[in-house]
């Protein structure tokens, strides 16, 4: 399939596919006419990049779960270096969660020290 075709089945656009094979994530045969060929595996790497990068991965993370898929393995997230991948995203956004639990604290007791007894939203 063309480029297009792929940007259709998959909901990318073509500037995207392009970006992705510049990174080394999808590469594309040429056809003598110079137009790029994608395969069904192509379909399947796409849509596992858009699933990650859609949950906060970054175009980088994707890598491992991408050469997982190319290496036969049925989901991008079997192989070890994926599974890294996963524990390291999970750490940071517990991380994450810390740091806003934190500043929401911090807002709580700005707003109690302006406003006692103002209902706070999220508390019971």
């Amino acid at each position: 399939m063309r480029i297009g075709e792929l940007a259709e089945r998959t909901g990318v656009s073509t500037r995207s596919l392009r970006y992705y094979e510049q990174h080394g994530l999808l590469s594309a045969r040429r056809g003598a006419n110079g137009y790029r060929h994608y395969s069904e595996q192509d379909v399947r790497l796409v849509s596992e990049i858009r699933a990650l990068l859609s949950v906060g991965f970054t175009l980088e993370d994707t890598r491992p779960f991408v050469h997982c898929l190319r290496s036969g393995h049925s989901t991008g997230g079997s192989c070890p270096e994926s599974i890294e991948v996963y524990q390291r995203k999970l750490t940071q956004i517990d991380q994450e969660i810390r740091v806003l639990l934190a500043r929401r604290a911090e807002v709580t007791a700005q707003l109690a020290e302006s406003c006692p007894g103002c209902f706070v939203r999220g508390e019971t």
